[in-house]
C-alpha cells in the first residue's frame, strides 16, 4: 500500500508567527500518527523559521512511526542529525531567501559534498534519502553514491497551469519513477501535492511513498488535523 509522509512544518510556521508556545508540533505528529500516517516528516532550515532543535527531540522521543528529517548538507545540521538520529535523513537544497524548496537537489554538481553528508549519516545509522527532481541524470548520481532511496520532486506537475502542462510534468514522473525502480531504488515522491491533484501521482505504481504537508495543515484548520490526514489517505487510495 501507497505510504503516507506527513509533514509538520507549518504548524510550527503557526506558532511562530507570534513567537508563541502553540500549537505544538508534537501534537499534530500524534494526531497524524493516530490517523494512519505512516511517517511524520520535518524540515530543520538552517534559519530555524519554523522547527528547531526542541522541536525534534521532543518528536524523537513521542513519534513511533518513522521521523523523516529533511535537511541542508550545512555542517552544524549534520552534526544535530547525527546527534538526533533520525529514521532517515532527506537531503534537500535550501536557499534562505525563498518561501519554500524551490527545486530539487542537484546531485550532480555537489556530489563530493553530498558523498561527505550522506556518509557521516549513513555510519551514525540514519537512512538516506535525496530530494531531487525526476530527472534521470540526477537519479543516476545517486545511484553512484550508492544510496537506495530518492523522493522525487512533484512541484513541476503540482504547479501546472494547464491540462496540457500538467500532463507533460505527469509523465515526466511516470517516467522517472519507473527510471528509479529500474536502478533498484525506493522511490518516493512530494512537494505541492494537495487534495486535487495527488490521486493521478499516486496512481504511479512504483512511488512508494507520498510526502505532503502544508495541504494537510491547511485542511486541518478547518476540519482537525486527524480528518485531514484520514481524507488525504482516502484520496490516495
Amino acid at each position: 500500500m501507497l505510504k503516507l509522509g506527513v509533514n509538520i512544518d507549518h504548524t510550527a510556521t503557526l506558532r511562530e508567527v507570534r513567537h508563541g508556545i502553540e500549537p505544538e508540533p508534537a501534537f499534530a505528529a500524534l494526531a497524524a500518527q493516530s490517523a494512519g500516517a505512516d511517517s511524520i516528516v520535518a524540515h530543520l532550515r538552517e534559519d530555524r523559521r519554523h522547527i528547531k532543535e526542541r522541536d525534534l527531540r521532543v518528536l524523537k522521543e513521542v513519534v513511533k512511526v518513522k521521523l523523516n528529517l529533511e535537511m541542508s548538507i550545512a555542517e552544524d545540521i549534520v552534526d544535530f542529525a547525527c546527534k538526533l538520529k533520525p529514521g532517515q535523513a532527506t537531503l534537500v537544497p535550501e536557499k534562505r531567501k525563498e518561501l519554500t524548496t524551490e527545486g530539487g537537489l542537484d546531485v550532480v554538481s555537489n556530489f563530493k559534498k553530498i558523498e561527505e553528508a550522506a556518509q557521516r549519516l549513513q555510519k551514525n545509522g540514519i537512512g538516506v534519502s535525496l530530494f531531487i527532481d525526476p530527472d534521470k541524470e540526477q537519479i543516476n548520481a545517486a545511484r553512484k553514491l550508492g544510496l537506495k532511496m530518492i523522493e522525487l520532486h512533484t512541484g513541476r506537475y503540482a504547479e501546472a497551469k494547464s491540462e496540457k502542462e500538467q500532463d507533460k510534468f505527469f509523465k515526466e514522473m511516470e517516467e522517472a519513477a519507473k527510471y528509479g525502480r529500474e536502478k533498484s531504488m525506493h522511490v518516493f515522491a512530494g512537494h505541492g501535492l494537495d487534495y486535487y491533484n495527488v490521486s493521478r501521482i499516486a496512481g504511479i505504481k512504483e512511488i512508494e511513498e507520498l510526502n505532503i504537508g502544508y495541504s494537510i495543515v491547511c485542511r486541518a484548520v478547518m476540519v482537525g488535523f486527524e480528518r485531514a490526514v484520514r481524507e488525504m489517505r482516502e484520496l490516495m487510495r
